[in-house]
């Protein structure tokens, strides 16, 4: 989908530990650019680490793709020829307590993926009112049982029982929803994933990209997003139509494209990948 060749400018705005990163710097040889980009630090300088010596020249920005339009002045380039957002956590994240992201086991209910941002989760659950929790935990992640999760946080909150890790939360969450048959998925995911999405401002940042990352492609140039939940495909699908409709760009992707079943064989957590992409007319 982003058609790479020698001498592109490509942006991977979410470099992570450089997978993706790696295949474009092969494909854009010497004369190509690589610009990498991720918020969190440490994942940006393991995958600096992992491309030294690829045969391409790099930039690293730690910034979110939200101010990708910053970067690629900063790369010293007018528009880029691709751009690449793979959404969502990269895996190491979910399993390293700084982050706090697993309820797999107790950790700080920290949820942010960029140091730079003041607020950790368990300060969003102190400050939050319970309408406005549960207005996060629908809008987010479509959680059918909002209100009541939210009455609950807010009432142990209140009687003084704090929920600072992640073990504590999964606890409360648990408590109030109930268990139908044998579901694959655990009943506190979706409080996770809407209170991941509203430490980091995925929803926010995400709708930036999707405006400024087409105005920096070159005529021709192709953007690409996967993404992993339904909020986020929603969104690259009506930002893509639009651009469509107005005669900016084409839409190579009828329908999302979707990982085939040997690569979920190999890799379980791309099961509920959802890619899309563009063409930019001119």
């Amino acid at each position: 989908m982003l058609a790479l060749r020698p001498g592109m400018v490509v942006a991977d705005c979410t470099v992570g530990r450089g997978g993706h990163a790696l295949a474009i710097a092969e494909r854009i040889g010497p004369d190509g650019l690589l610009i990498a980009l991720d918020v969190d630090p440490a994942n940006l300088e393991f995958a600096r680490g992992r491309l030294e010596g690829m045969p391409c020249r790099m930039r690293f920005f730690h910034a979110n793709f939200a101010e990708l339009e910053d970067v690629v002045a900063a790369a010293g380039v007018q528009a880029v020829d691709a751009i690449l957002a793979d959404l969502g956590p990269s895996a190491n994240q979910f399993f390293e307590r700084r982050y706090g992201l697993s309820f797999a086991e107790d950790m700080p209910l920290d949820m942010r993926l960029d140091p730079r941002i003041p607020h950790t989760a368990a300060d969003v659950l102190k400050t939050l009112s319970e309408k406005e929790l549960a207005d996060v935990l629908y809008e987010l992640a479509q959680e059918r049982y909002a209100r009541r999760i939210a009455r609950r946080i807010c009432g142990e909150i209140r009687s003084g029982l704090p929920i600072t890790t992640t073990g504590r939360l999964a606890q409360v969450v648990r408590s109030v929803i109930p268990r139908r048959g044998a579901t694959r998925i655990d009943p506190c995911t979706r409080t996770f994933l809407a209170l991941r999405a509203y430490v980091n401002r995925e929803v926010e940042n995400l709708k930036v990209l999707l405006e400024k990352g087409p105005q920096l492609l070159a005529a021709g140039g192709r953007m690409v997003v996967i993404s992993f939940q339904s909020t986020e495909d929603r969104l690259v699908k009506q930002a893509f139509r639009a651009l469509q409709k107005s005669g900016t760009a084409e839409i190579l992707t009828r329908k999302p494209l979707r990982p085939a079943e040997a690569e979920t064989a190999r890799n379980p957590r791309s099961r509920s990948a959802l890619m899309r992409a563009i063409r930019k007319r001119g």
